[in-house]
């Protein structure tokens, strides 16, 4: 799809869907939807009493225009209450042009730089926020469909233009949508990522995926760690999760350096562990469906160093994960074993299905050690228990440092992705103990999401941490905002983007 903003007026240009707008409970349409009434000689107005349309956001009055005007068909997009209005509520505007497009069968698109001038919002951060919407909410993901069903005609909206007749808000808005391209691009990265088949995303596809960020020119370098070279480290914990697999693991450590002196030194962190059937704790069947999710926050990792190039961001940035599938076999890891991880503790295995914490007990290791950073963020689809704590749509995070916590804060509101925070409570600390090992790898039931920050804490040593548990929001099974549709979501990648910039 392309997005371009050009000046005009939008009532000269000819298009398949012309979309305007109204704020709840207005009935006296103003600004581009007033045009479109006044060329309807009022007509549209008596339409909004007629429906009884209410303006509220998503809703939507279609309408053929019969050669009145040079669009076919008109739109009014409802943008809800006005005292509500921000840069997030622009980027839902987006994927719901891109809904109105898609089922009025559209194919070209005219609208107006929706947000501008309103609730303090300027050409550039509507620009992008819309483009946002539009390029997030047109993402489809359809590698695995058969010869048969891709050679079906698909509907495909190819151009939006967006007509704004103020000359000085061209360029700005020019820069806010390059810039929408690129952290969508980003964004769609990792959803292609989660999407894929498990059988098409084996850790060596992960491995793969992030050797393509380091092309000649990029800035970006990857070490890549195979199961002797992670032996050597110690790497005891990882590679037990490891030993049920045919398929080997792989640590990967990405490093992008800015071309004058850093301003500071941050380590993305991931889990990628590609397939969790669960291991010899063994998921129910229902419970193991959708468990090629378990590597998003890798995949996340990836989609941030894809774009990281364009950004010239003069942070220096690390991005480590350790690919593995938690498979059940003879060589499997058992309840009952003792691993020791890189830096030397030992972790009583209680559950073979909390294996992301034990990866991420290596990779974090290992970032401490290698990498020294300043700050350290890891992702992981750590634990079912935030999404029980906070449903589908939230990411739970923790930290044990306050400034970056509102840091992240800020960077997820400005996102439009939703964070909440919640405590690392020291007392809860005390489950994670074991009568034979350093620590166990569950702590009891109870406060299941806390209790996995605080086990991952225990490998940082005492570096500025956080740790975003993203099992919630990392893929979508039903649709609650237009910009992200079914599938993998691609959560964080926009988020580390504006908590990295927030660095400068």
């Amino acid at each position: 799809m392309n997005i371009s903003i050009q000046r005009g007026d939008i009532l000269d240009i000819p298009c398949d869907l012309l979309v305007v707008n109204l704020f709840k409970g207005v009935k006296d349409p103003d600004g581009a939807t007033g045009a479109v009434n006044e060329a309807f000689g009022g007509e549209l107005a008596k339409l909004i009493r007629q429906d009884k349309f209410e303006g509220n956001l998503g809703e939507r009055l279609l309408f053929p225009t019969f050669g009145k005007l040079n669009a076919k068909k008109v739109c009014v997009l409802g943008l809800g209450d006005r005292k509500k209005f921000n840069a997030d509520t622009v980027r839902k505007i987006g994927g719901h042009i891109v809904k109105a497009a898609k089922d009025a069968k559209t194919k070209n698109v005219v609208t107006i730089l929706h947000g501008a001038g309103i609730a303090g919002l300027d050409a550039q951060t509507s620009a992008q926020s819309l483009g946002e919407g539009l390029l997030l909410g047109a993402y489809e993901f359809r590698e695995h469909f058969g010869t048969a069903t891709k050679s079906k005609k698909h509907f495909e909206i190819t151009e939006v233009l967006i007509a704004e007749t103020e000359r000085g808000k061209l360029k700005p808005a020019q820069k806010g949508l390059d810039r929408a391209h690129v952290l969508a691009q980003g964004a769609c990265a990792a959803r292609d990522l989660v999407n894929a088949s498990p059988r098409h995303m084996l850790p060596n596809d992960l491995v793969e995926a992030a050797r393509a960020c380091s092309v000649r020119g990029s800035g970006i370098t990857c070490k890549v760690f195979d199961r002797e070279k992670m032996e050597r480290m110690g790497m005891g914990a990882a590679l037990a999760v490891a030993e049920g697999s045919e398929h080997p693991p792989f640590c990967v450590h990405l490093i992008y350096k800015p071309k004058r002196k850093a301003k500071s030194v941050v380590a993305v962190v991931g889990k990628g562990v590609t397939f969790d059937s669960g291991g010899l704790s063994l998921k129910s069947p229902d419970s193991m469906t959708n468990m090629k999710i378990d590597m998003g926050g890798a995949a996340s990792v990836i989609g941030l160093f894809r774009i990281l190039p364009e950004l010239k961001l003069p942070v220096e940035v690390h991005g480590v994960f350790i690919a593995v599938e938690n498979m059940p076999s003879g060589a499997s890891y058992r309840p009952g074993d003792v691993v020791r991880a890189m830096n030397g503790m030992t972790i009583e295995i209680l559950n073979t299905d909390a294996e992301g914490r034990v990866t991420l007990a290596d990779a974090l290791s290992y970032a401490v050690k290698r990498v020294k950073p300043d700050t350290m963020i890891d992702l992981a689809t750590l634990t079912g228990a935030v999404i029980t704590a906070l449903g589908d749509d939230y990411t739970g995070y923790m930290s044990n440092n306050r400034p970056l916590a509102q840091k992240i804060s800020k960077a997820a509101r400005e996102a439009g992705e939703l964070f909440w925070e919640l405590p690392l409570v020291p007392q809860y600390d005390e489950a994670m103990k074991s009568k034979v090992a350093d620590m166990n790898n569950t702590g009891g039931r109870s406060a299941g999401v806390i209790k996995g920050g605080l086990f991952l804490q225990r490998f940082v040593d005492g570096t500025p941490w956080a740790h975003l548990d993203i099992a919630g929001p990392v893929f979508c099974e039903k649709e609650t905002r237009p910009d992200v549709p079914y599938g993998g979501t691609g959560v964080g990648v926009r988020t580390l983007v504006r908590y990295l910039e927030s660095l400068n």
